[in-house]
């Protein structure tokens, strides 16, 4: 084997009362593409600077390949104003082609490469500071959170980019899929420790349950005490895994029962709306919803001054929607298209250039901030929750202890009473979450809540907003996570065109990829014929051959009997209580529901097919 490109050795760094890392041993090799994983707080973010050459060491010691280039993305990365961003990418490059690959790069990102690094908001500073990354071609790559602020679109694309490096590749990252489709190895940091699994991402959760599952055995042997102060974090853990696991399969069924429903709803409807908790199904609706906004363009002239302009740009046209209870509704799309404006516009927030909403009687919002500016920076998590008052707080209507909540939320004893600017971007997160579901609402917006948080976290939100009794809107770009909360999309596709789809993310990509494809099959269909001096009449069949004749006039019924089933299996599904008094049952018919769905899919497309090839024998006789 190839010498390593970095090695850490015995690392240590000690926080006073703790060590965050102690005998911690890493290297990384050509080729590697790792996941870094683990809690948050847990020193992720102390780790890649330590091996980014920006940190500090305790113990231990830090050895790189000489004449081994490094880039690293920070969480929170700084770049110097005054230049243009394409000078940034580049700066230090002395190749005369640079220039076009930047550029193409920066626009690859939504970014003008001509634009000045003043004004930069976080996400496009990250967006930048990627790129620089990206294009430097390092033989050693440090990303930390690089999906954080960036659209489905430069997701996938970025995953493309990264697929393609050559180097040596360490991630942290909470997007299981971006790390299930890029990752050829996981490093968990657990106590203090690292430990290295070579293999799918995928296979991570039973592993790291495993080494759990000894631990507690292990601590069971030591002192009770000990045991009782540690033991709910690694059987919660597990615990939480095991339930989300039943809470997907009832999703599936949620997802059924609102596709036979109607799905998501796109035009003006009338209802009678009661109390939001008296039985009122009207969350709100959206009516002949117009927006544009300003938008203003930064250029350099030929002097390297800076210049705008302001133009409009059109966000919505003519949407109409229809928000019910206990919808969860995912909302996805190209950074910069309108997410957040939809999300003020349904909140009535912001005002539309035309349409309005209605909103439901006794409505009550709640909203998640993606930069925690709910959040005392000077306070506990202690004293945010209690108010600095009682050791007791209501939830949902039960007086729960303080420490009991913030346990839940796996805020250990030491970070209950930390400031706040002490915890990690992903514990602030955990704890303005934890803010949020003890205050009374039943209309939940989440807008990127996923980011910097750990998978656990993850797991713990997906079960917080599974048990919860309202209606929940999520902005993400973490397909992963809207296929495992959400029974709906409304997706952006360009053009102030908004799409609703029923199902999650997967879902959506999967009826978007077949559209796409009979289209193109349809713009086949529909291209001029050739001549007849081009292409003989007897090279063209007369008629339909039996099989397609068979096809049209069997499929049909097929079709609506497939209906029918598929009918049957959702009011059994939608049956209360179903799956906890039955879950064997309720297995089966998620799968085959699933079966005959795919079924009918296969005989309209199998139609489909059939009567394509009768209509062009159809036109090519009406021509002859």
């Amino acid at each position: 084997m190839a010498p390593p490109l970095l090695t850490i050795a015995d690392a240590g760094v000690n926080l006073g009362d703790r060590w965050l890392l102690r005998g911690a041993d890493l290297s990384l090799h050509a080729g590697d593409r790792l996941a870094l994983v683990g809690p948050n707080g847990a020193g992720k973010s102390t780790l890649m600077k330590l091996l980014a050459g920006q940190g500090e060491m305790d113990e231990g010691t830090l050895w790189m390949s000489p004449g081994a280039e490094i880039a690293y993305l920070p969480q929170a990365p700084q770049i110097p104003p005054g230049m243009s961003l394409r000078a940034l990418v580049t700066a230090g490059m002395e190749d005369a082609k640079i220039g076009h690959k930047a550029d193409a790069m920066l626009m690859r990102m939504g970014l003008d490469p001509m634009r000045m690094s003043d004004g930069l908001s976080g996400g496009e500073t990250r967006r930048v500071s990627l790129a620089r990354a990206l294009y430097t071609q390092p033989d050693i790559l440090l990303l930390d959170e690089p999906t954080n602020h960036m659209d489905l679109p430069t997701i996938e694309w970025m995953e493309e980019m990264l697929r393609q490096h050559r180097g040596a590749l360490l991630v942290v990252s909470h997007d299981r899929a971006f790390l299930r489709n890029l990752g050829t190895g996981i490093i968990w940091l657990h106590d203090s420790k690292l430990r290295r699994r070579d293999g799918h991402f995928d296979e991570f959760e039973a592993w790291s349950d495993n080494i759990l599952a000894d631990e507690a055995v292990v601590l069971h042997k030591m002192d009770r005490r000990i045991a009782s102060e540690t033991k709910w974090s690694r059987e919660g853990i597990s615990a939480r895994r095991k339930r989300n696991q039943g809470r997907l399969r009832e999703l599936a069924g949620m997802r059924a029962e609102r596709a036979r429903a109607g799905g998501l709803t796109q035009r003006a409807m009338r209802m009678e709306t009661g109390p939001a908790d008296g039985g009122g199904q009207l969350v709100l609706e959206a009516i002949d919803l117009c927006a544009s906004v300003p938008i203003t363009q930064h250029n350099a002239n030929k002097d390297g001054a800076s210049t705008a302009s302001e133009q409009r740009r059109q966000l919505l046209q003519h949407f109409n929607l229809l928000v019910r209870r206990t919808d969860r509704i995912g909302i996805v799309g190209p950074n910069g298209v309108g997410k957040s404006t939809l999300v003020r516009l349904l909140l009535d927030i912001t005002k539309p250039d035309s349409g309005r909403v209605r909103q439901g009687f006794g409505l009550i919002p709640a909203y998640f901030d993606q930069r925690r500016e709910a959040l005392d920076r000077d306070q506990s998590p202690w004293t945010i929750l209690s108010e600095g008052g009682s050791d007791m707080i209501e939830v949902a209507g039960q007086s729960k202890h303080v420490t009991s909540y913030l346990r839940d939320f796996m805020f250990d004893d030491v970070k209950m009473t930390q400031r706040v600017s002490t915890l990690s971007g992903g514990e602030q997160s955990r704890l303005l979450l934890a803010k949020l579901f003890a205050q009374t609402h039943n209309f939940l917006v989440l807008d990127e809540p996923t980011n910097d948080l750990d998978i656990e976290t993850l797991e713990l939100l997906q079960e917080v907003i599974a048990d919860y009794d309202g209606t929940v809107l999520i902005v993400s770009h973490d397909r992963d996570f809207l296929d495992r909360t959400v029974t709906g999309i409304l997706a952006f596709e360009g053009d102030a065109k908004i799409v609703a789809h029923a199902g999650g993310y997967s879902d959506y990509l999967a009826r978007k990829k077949a559209a796409e494809a009979r289209q193109t099959e349809k713009s086949d269909s529909k291209k001029p014929k050739k001549s007849a001096s081009e292409k003989p009449k007897t090279n063209r069949p007369a008629r339909l051959s039996f099989r397609d004749k068979h096809r049209l006039d069997t499929l049909p019924d097929e079709i609506a009997a497939l209906d029918a089933e598929i009918a049957a299996i959702e009011t059994k599904l939608a049956v209360p209580d179903l799956f906890q008094d039955n879950p064997d049952l309720f297995n089966r018919l998620v799968e085959t529901l699933a079966t005959q769905k795919d079924s009918k899919d296969h005989k309209e497309m199998e139609w489909l097919e059939a009567a394509e090839k009768a209509e062009a024998l159809e036109q090519g006789d009406n021509s002859d």
